[in-house]
């Protein structure tokens, strides 16, 4: 898996609206209209966010008829925030515990 690039990473979590939406696809496939409705924004908001989002690499597309669904990529986030950890909390204890963990 490619890593994310952190500047890409923080500007997808650094809005609210942005976060709302990975909230809502966190553990399902949710679809825009349905991400639309659950925010009251506008579609083109939606896409907006969801652009952001896909260019992070933070959200899986999936194409069904002419909707398209979206699901969090949990991998890629805990990979994000792993190096975070790693890059800037090196000395805490929980980092230390994951990067034992992984090797």
């Amino acid at each position: 898996m490619a890593t994310t690039d952190p500047v890409l990473f923080a500007k997808a979590l650094a809005d609210e609206t942005r976060q709302k939406i990975m909230t809502l696809c966190c553990c399902a496939w949710i679809s825009v209209g349905e991400i639309v409705e659950q925010l009251q924004v506008t579609q083109p908001t939606v896409s907006h966010h969801l652009g952001v989002l896909r260019e992070a690499g933070l959200v899986e597309a999936r194409e069904e008829g002419k909707q398209t669904f979206y699901r969090l990529n949990q991998k890629k986030i805990s990979a994000c925030c792993g190096r975070l950890m790693v890059n800037f909390a090196p000395q805490d204890e929980v980092t230390k515990k994951m990067i034992i963990a992984s090797e």
